[in-house]
Parts: structure tokens; sequence; C-alpha cells
């Protein structure tokens, strides 16, 4: 069996860790003036590397050439090639324990957490102890791990990973040194993608990286784990490869939509929305979209420093595109088409004629903006 792409190109040292430079600068400093915390939160979206991070802390904290070689040791790094670095690569380091919180939830999980803590290490100087989407936790298990980190043994850090920050209790949040990770930029992912689709040799085009970079929204596992799924196919993947394999509709296919729209064109609307649903896309992800996109031109058409925040999340090409359709904007119009368009967002989700809502809420604006209202 193959290695997933994920899996196989994870980051191996802090360097390589995408998109969180501000951590990165913080944990390496850490490790070369051997000031490492005994707990630490890292938060964030998902697939941002917040595990990895607690990996490479782990190996930082155990690396056998960085406790022997004190120049190494100044580059913050682990070495990678060490038995011990080695061994928690591969998940088989006995020191380096790693819980999901979604299916050990009990305060009998973190008693029997708190009596591995009481032993000493096997072979290793440091246990770490890692403990993913730590929010779903029961509240007697946080009183006991808060317990824990209130009275650390000495060889033990705890690195604690969680999507949803807010639910974490504050007296564990207090007793934690906190790290937020950030979304990654479509551009940052796209350009990863390219590496890895480089290195192994794929036929994979640009457009269809992008598009499965902006499908991603900010995670890079996700990504991987698209491209992972794409390229399985005997054939070159292009932008309609992804689309008919994903089921997503690319930007370049929301932007025309949303270009006939305000060009209010209802005929020419009604006939690409029954384009698209013949086709087999999702009309619900392309009602998404098309709430995006008019949320993004809106914005720009009252405060262009938006375009700075666009950047991060549009190529060149589709933040272009997206200003030239915010000069069409006209805000009473179209405010009420976005309104509109959210509101058979959410009938579409419950209804068996997915397009429907989408159709009634383009002939609503488009009607009512050419015509005289009867009553």
């Amino acid at each position: 069996m193959s290695l997933a792409i994920y899996r196989k190109y994870r980051p191996k040292t802090f360097e390589d860790l995408l998109g969180q430079s501000h951590i990165v600068n913080v944990l390496k400093n850490a490790a070369r003036q051997d000031k490492l915390a005994h707990a630490y939160l890292f938060y964030g979206p998902r697939g941002t590397g917040k595990t990895t991070a607690a990996r490479l802390i782990a190996k930082i904290a155990n690396c056998a050439t960085r406790h022997n070689n004190k120049k190494f040791k100044e580059t913050g790094e682990p070495c990678n090639a060490c038995s011990r670095c080695s061994e928690i690569d591969t998940g088989k380091a006995l020191d380096v324990v790693e819980i999901d919180a979604a299916s050990n939830t009990g305060v009998d999980n973190i008693r029997d957490l708190q009596e591995g803590i009481k032993l000493s290490p096997t072979s290793y100087p440091y246990k770490v102890f890692i403990i993913d989407e730590v929010h779903m936790l029961s509240k007697s298990a946080f009183n006991a791990l808060l317990k824990t980190l209130e009275e650390p043994p000495a060889h033990a850090i705890f690195v604690l990973a969680t999507t949803e920050f807010e639910k974490v209790l504050p007296t564990i949040v207090s007793r934690t040194q906190k790290f937020h990770f950030r979304k990654l930029d479509i551009n940052e992912i796209a350009q990863k993608l390219k590496k890895i689709v480089s290195a192994e040799k794929m036929s994979v085009s640009s457009e269809a990286i992008e598009l499965i970079a902006s499908i991603a929204e900010g995670s890079l596992r996700d990504a991987e784990s698209l491209l992972d799924q794409v390229t399985t196919l005997d054939e070159k993947v292009d932008e309609k490869t992804v689309e008919q394999v994903l089921g997503q509709v690319s930007f370049s296919r929301t932007a025309k939509l949303a270009e006939i729209i305000l060009k209010s064109d209802l005929k020419g609307s009604l006939e690409y929305i029954a384009e698209i649903n013949e086709g087999g896309y999702n009309v619900v992800d392309l009602t998404k979209e098309l709430i995006r996109y008019f949320r993004r031109a809106l914005g720009l058409k009252f405060d262009e420093r938006l375009e700075t925040i666009f950047k991060k999340e549009l190529t060149a090409e589709e933040l272009n595109q997206l200003k030239k359709h915010s000069q069409l904007i006209n805000p009473d119009k179209h405010i009420k088409l976005l309104q509109t368009l959210i509101r058979g967002y959410s009938e579409m989700r419950y209804s068996p004629f997915a397009s429907i809502p989408l159709e009634i809420a383009i002939i609503e604006s488009l009607r009512n903006a050419t015509e005289p209202r009867l009553d």
C-alpha cells in the first residue's frame, strides 16, 4: 500500500512548516536556549500543522544529535538522522504518547494518562504527551488534566491541540503557552502542491492545482489528500477533472455566472444553471461559492483595502476578475440579491430539487430589477 501524500510530505523540520513563521521563530529560539515549556496549546483550523509541530517538539526535546553537538543545537532543529528522530517519525517511540481526545473523552482515560506520566521515560530524556482535539474532553477529564498541568514532573512535556479554542477551559489555557495556527494562503498551498507534483512526476495542470488549493480552504492536509485522490486517474488532471471527481465548481464557473447576473441577463443565468446541473456539478456548492463571490465584490465596492485580504484567498487572475465585477455592483440591488441567495442556500440543503431555490433567488432579483411590480 502506497503512503498517502500528506504523510509522505509531512514536514520534518520547523523550516518546512508552511505558513507559520511566527510560531517557528519562537519554538526554534526556545530549542536553541533549552527553554521548552512544560505545556503548549496549539489551536487553529484543521490541516494547518498543529500535530506536525507537536511531533517536532517531541523530536527537539529528545534528539540525540542536539544533546551531543552544541554547534548543531544552534540550528534549533531536529537532526532527523538519529534513532530517536526516526522512531518518532515512524510512530514507534514509546516515550511519545499521542491521544485522540475525541475517542478518549472520559476522566478514566486521563487518570490512566496520569499514571503513565509518573513513570520515568524508558529511553528518552523526555516523555511527550500529545492530546489532539483536546476540547472534546469531558469536564471531569479537564479537571483531572488540570491537576496534572499544575504539578507536572520534570521529564514531561504536554502538547494540546484543538480546532475549537473557545471550548478549552480557561484554567487549562492559562497553564500553557498558546500558539495560533493560521489558515494558509491559496498561493502557499498551490506552491507546495506544485513541488509535490514535480517530485512525484505527476501530470497536473496549474489550473487544477489552483482549484484544489481553493477547495482546501486554507488546509494543506486537505489539499494534499485531494491531490492524492484526483491523481489516481491514469490521465492528465486538469480543472475539469477536479470538478468532476470532487463535484466542486471552479472559481471560473462561479465568476461566469456572477457576470451574467451582474448584466441582468435572466435568461442567460437560468440557462447557465441548467448547464451546470445537467453536467452533474454540485449546485449547492455553486450557490455557496456565488454567495462568497458577491460578498467579496460588495466588499471591494465599499472598501478597496480589502484587496489585501483577498490576495491571500485568490490568485492574481481571479482577483483582477473580481475587481472588474465589483465595478458593476449596484449596492441596493445586489445586497438584496445576496440576502435572497443566502435564504435560497439554507433552503436548498434540505430540498430534493437543489437548483430550484437558486433559480428562484435569481428570478426574484433580476425580475424585480427589470420589471415594474404589479402590487
